[in-house]
């Protein structure tokens, strides 16, 4: 086979990558990790068989999906951080991504799972930033003082599951629990005890429960 024969093909094979990554995001922005390599390779119009030859596992296509859109939200901690005041820039940065997360249902399941393996890179650029917002505006006084980083990705993980349940009726009505979750964040004199922070093995039980497992859901 010569040099002009073989090209056609890598073209196509290069195509058909585009038009699965193109169908993942639409199908996973609409039922996040639930989704399957099944409907994947339906929604991109192709048989599962092509989706398999370029995407081995459901991980690696959901890495290939999601790791541009995770690094999104390093870039809007980064900006988040450059905000005039520290509780701006804080609650700046919960309103934009739970807006993100509530129109696409796998980058909130993406983001509420950095700690896997497949995400730990974005996981480890985002999580500094998020504490540095957070120290920040412990040290302005303006973030009561019992509110920890842990509990940042459960607010996340109740906002967002919310969005997904009230999104036929009113896709709008997180906002309004967010807004009384901000509302709480911030220090008062009468402020009453949070209780005893959620652990790490805490939180990564609550995120178990919230996202459903790549590993069990190959297809």
């Amino acid at each position: 086979m010569t040099g002009t024969e073989v090209r056609p093909l890598r073209r196509d094979a290069q195509r058909n990558r585009e038009r699965i990554i193109a169908a993942a995001r639409e199908v996973f922005a609409a039922r996040g990790f639930a989704a399957t390599l099944d409907d994947v390779a339906h929604h991109a119009g192709v048989g599962v068989g092509t989706v398999y030859r370029r995407f081995p596992t459901k991980e690696a296509l959901v890495e290939a999906v999601f790791s541009d859109r995770l690094e999104d939200l390093v870039t809007l901690a980064e900006e988040s951080l450059a905000a005039p005041s520290a509780w701006d820039g804080l609650t700046g940065f919960l309103r934009r991504s739970a807006r993100m997360h509530a129109v696409d249902r796998g980058l909130r399941d993406a983001a509420l799972s950095m700690d896997e393996h497949h995400f730990v890179q974005a996981g480890e650029h985002i999580v500094p930033l998020v504490e540095q917002l957070m120290d920040r505006a412990h040290a302005e006084g303006t973030l009561r003082p019992d509110a920890g980083f842990r509990d940042f990705p459960i607010i996340m993980a109740m906002v967002t599951d919310l969005a997904r349940h009230s999104a036929e009726c009113r896709p709008d009505l997180f906002e309004r629990y967010l807004e009384l979750v901000i509302d709480g964040l911030r220090a008062r004199p009468d402020n009453g005890s949070l209780g005893t922070e959620p652990s790490e093995a805490d939180v990564r039980g609550v995120m178990r429960e919230c996202v459903p497992p790549l590993e069990s859901r190959r297809r």
